[in-house]
């Protein structure tokens, strides 16, 4: 009789949720979306690079309001709001715009679990989009700017006895300041698209330690058969000690130990390369000692790989992984969704795209001025993806000189603006690190928001050295500034500029559109660089291409972009369409053509 009791409490708690929110507007939806369970929204552990085994989530309804720009907190609220999903989007059940004019206000309560007494409680933010100021029972704990990365506070010595009140303050400008935004843009067009704005990444909650790890980095040395690894920590001595065990499938092959700040190496007699063909990863566990009394674990994992550049028998600069010549072709990936935008409705969903593009062919993605949730990198690591990772553009841009070395005038920004574009990238590149599928760094794309270029550009190298940079992909270029020459040429490829002392490449090209009826953004003006009929026509153009891309590999392309993954919005460019419910090609003949040029430099 209890049992059912609990069954009927709980399904009215369900129907409860479901009549207080559903999707909003009439747009296409994924198939995710469509069977979305608001008592299981983004559930999977959100960091699996460094986790724990307790933790709570916060997701779920919030309740959520819009005011006027320097209100204080609301007495009342407007409605409901699913969290993590933008105040834009479907998924949120608002579908409201919010502007520069205006702050967005988050509010929900939650009890921590009497089992994590004596614990100090991390609260984390996956992604707030811009500024959030974050409040507990109604003590203001602290301020976070930047889109993209996640951030946390030690909430220990604001909780109180029951049940805990948790505020969030949210402005964000879009385009109508210089921050970090990517696509979106106040009114959305062609390739400009819906703003995102709030939480769109998951809120929860972990115990710790007082002394506790707050981050792990490893590098690997192919060449000296050793993996490098370093361990942040929170509130520790220099008599602390971290203590590394590395596994193969439960079976240690390497362990050290050394006080806490020091970077620890790992020697390995036989090493176990990783690559999309193979993408092996070895465990590692990391445990924080007091006086030799275990304080902190964690499960992490790492990859040896290296990614380097090296002339070929002629003289052609060429990308190489693992000592090898390696041909990195893939999709210009946006990350978009037509009922969430920034945010994928399930984690099935997160990896759905990473899979096809494997499925395909493809042995690299480009991440095109986004940066995705931790678990997005995780999948890449695990199912063996090469990742180009972009910064998000904003603020004004310079002319944009495309085939010729750049002889103009750099957008000057102001202060702030460039201490808010150095201060957002150094974190985004301090958050993705450790993430083995990452092997280059796109600073700017096409001059948005392009300036200091060579500045920026040796920062970055001298910041991160196990990885080449992009400087400028498309243009403004810099004579021998990073690693890579990168030209966008639409929508053939062709070899515009070269380079022999750096790798080149065709960082975009493609851009094959087709309309489908009944998975479109909006019924008409769709926009595509070249449109045709049907998947024949889309597929014989996109071998016309590959075929031309061939031919381009021994004249010294060495690396190369399709535009894209899926359509977004009113592009209608993609593989497969928004809603991802249709694939837009013959998936073999894609995937033959894909794989010769993936392997046109293995056999040199």
């Amino acid at each position: 009789m209890k049992t059912k009791l609990i069954f009927i409490a709980f399904l009215f708690l369900s129907i409860s949720m479901s009549a207080q929110w559903k999707p909003a507007g009439d747009k296409i939806k994924t198939a995710w979306a469509e069977t979305l369970n608001l008592d299981n929204i983004l559930s999977e552990y959100p960091r699996p690079i460094m986790e724990r085994d307790s933790w709570l989530n916060l997701n779920g309804l919030w309740e959520y309001a819009i005011l006027p720009f320097g209100q204080k907190e609301p007495q009342k609220f407007d409605g409901k709001i699913l969290v993590p999903f933008a105040v834009e989007s479907s998924l949120s059940g608002v579908q409201k715009e919010l502007g520069k004019e205006k702050e967005l206000w988050y509010k929900r309560t939650f009890n921590i679990p009497s089992s994590w007494r004596g614990k100090n409680i991390l609260l984390h933010f996956g992604a707030v989009d811009w500024k959030a100021e974050i409040y507990l029972n109604d003590v203001k704990i602290g301020t976070h700017t930047g889109g993209y990365v996640p951030f946390k506070f030690d909430i220990t010595p604001f909780l109180t006895s029951g049940s805990q009140k948790l505020v969030v303050k949210v402005w964000d400008p879009t385009n109508e300041s210089y921050i970090p935004r990517g696509k979106q843009v106040k009114n959305p067009h062609a390739i400009w698209y819906t703003p995102v704005s709030g939480i769109w990444q998951t809120v929860w909650l972990e115990p710790v330690s007082s002394k506790y790890i707050s981050n792990v980095v490893s590098v690997a040395d192919i060449d000296n058969k050793n993996l490098k690894v370093k361990v942040g920590t929170q509130n520790t001595t220099s008599s602390d000690v971290v203590q590394i065990v590395l596994k193969e499938q439960n079976t240690i092959v390497a362990m050290t130990k050394g006080v806490v700040g020091e970077t620890l190496e790992l020697a390995l007699a036989d090493v176990k390369l990783w690559s999309p063909e193979s993408p092996f990863l070895y465990d590692l566990e990391v445990t924080l000692l007091d006086k030799g009394k275990k304080t902190d674990k964690v499960k992490s994992y790492a990859a040896m790989r290296k990614i380097s550049m090296h002339k070929d028998k002629d003289g052609i600069m060429r990308m190489q992984l693992n000592n090898k010549d390696c041909f990195q072709f893939g999709p210009l990936d946006q990350g978009w969704w037509p009922d969430g935008l920034y945010t994928a409705p399930t984690d099935e969903a997160l990896a759905y795209d990473i899979e096809k593009t494997k499925d395909w062919g493809f042995n690299m993605i480009r991440k095109h001025i986004k940066v995705e949730p931790a678990r997005w990198y995780t999948h890449c690591d695990r199912l063996g993806i090469l990742v180009w990772q972009d910064m998000p553009s904003g603020d004004n841009s310079p002319k944009w000189i495309q085939y010729n070395y750049f002889d103009g005038k750099e957008n000057e920004r102001s202060i702030e603006s460039e201490e808010n574009f150095k201060k957002e990238w150094r974190e985004i590149m301090d958050y993705l690190m450790p993430y083995p599928s990452i092997v280059v760094w796109v600073p700017f794309n096409e001059a948005w928001g392009q300036f200091k270029t060579k500045e920026i550009a040796e920062w970055t190298e001298y910041y991160d050295p196990s990885r080449l940079v992009n400087a400028a992909s498309g243009g403004n270029h810099y004579y021998k500034v990073g690693d890579i020459l990168d030209i966008h040429r639409y929508p053939r490829p062709e070899l515009m500029m070269y380079e022999p002392t750096q790798v080149n490449v065709v960082g975009e090209y493609g851009g094959i559109g087709l309309p489908m009826k009944g998975h479109l953004w909006q019924p008409n003006k769709n926009w595509g660089y070249v449109q045709f009929k049907n998947t024949k026509e889309v597929t014989d153009e996109y071998v016309k291409f590959g075929e031309s891309l061939l031919e381009l590999v021994p004249r010294g392309v060495s690396g190369a972009v399709y535009t894209q993954t899926t359509d977004v919005e009113v592009e209608v460019n993609g593989l497969m369409t928004y809603d991802r419910k249709a694939i837009k090609i013959e998936e073999e003949r894609v995937r033959e053509i894909n794989k010769k040029i993936c392997n046109s430099l293995s056999a040199e």
